[in-house]
């Protein structure tokens, strides 16, 4: 029974390791990256050095793509839900790992339900957002896009969060997973 649980909770697991770092990676102002960013990695709380992960994702999809000044507006909404999906995601693995150990059975399954309605509703946060980034994409920006968000499975990196080798997370590992 106890392998049963776990084999049917690690998709979830899995998916939801894969939205933190989608969600935490789309920020394009080097301005709101925290002072933190200064700090060394050791005294940095895990929270903090995923949001970091995002913030790079986010600046590396901002390059990738060319987000003009005509675009910043929709750039800045989506990089924001992205963000907000992170924090929202790591708060709510926090609280429940602050749990496990009086989780019960029935308490555990609900607690993996809960984190995949929360994955459920920040990815169509996140792809709302990017719809209205979508729309204002020059022709070129969009092939990219199209690129760069082709479903292809994450390759191995040291984190294992999704990333693609500091290539922005896939539309697809987002829209199964993220605020990445």
């Amino acid at each position: 029974m106890k392998n049963l649980i776990r084999k049917a909770a690690l998709p979830i697991a899995l998916s939801l390791a894969l939205l933190a770092g989608t969600a935490a990676a789309q920020s394009t102002a080097p301005a709101s990256s925290s002072s933190s960013a200064t700090a060394p990695a050791a005294k940095k709380s895990h929270m903090q050095r995923r949001m970091d992960e995002v913030e790079q994702q986010i600046d590396d999809l901002h390059s990738e793509l060319n987000i003009t000044d005509a675009e910043s507006s929709q750039w800045d909404a989506y990089a924001q839900v992205m963000r907000d999906n992170a924090q929202r995601t790591g708060q709510a693995l926090k609280d429940r790992h602050q749990k496990m150990e009086s989780m019960n059975a029935d308490d555990s399954m609900k607690s993996y339900a809960q984190l995949a309605q929360l994955n459920a509703d920040n990815m169509q946060k996140l792809s709302s957002a990017f719809s209205a980034l979508y729309t204002v994409l020059s022709p070129e920006q969009k092939q990219t896009a199209d690129e760069l968000f082709k479903n292809r499975p994450p390759r191995a990196r040291g984190g294992g969060h999704g990333t693609k080798g500091g290539q922005p997370a896939s539309a697809s590992s987002s829209a199964s997973s993220s605020g990445t």
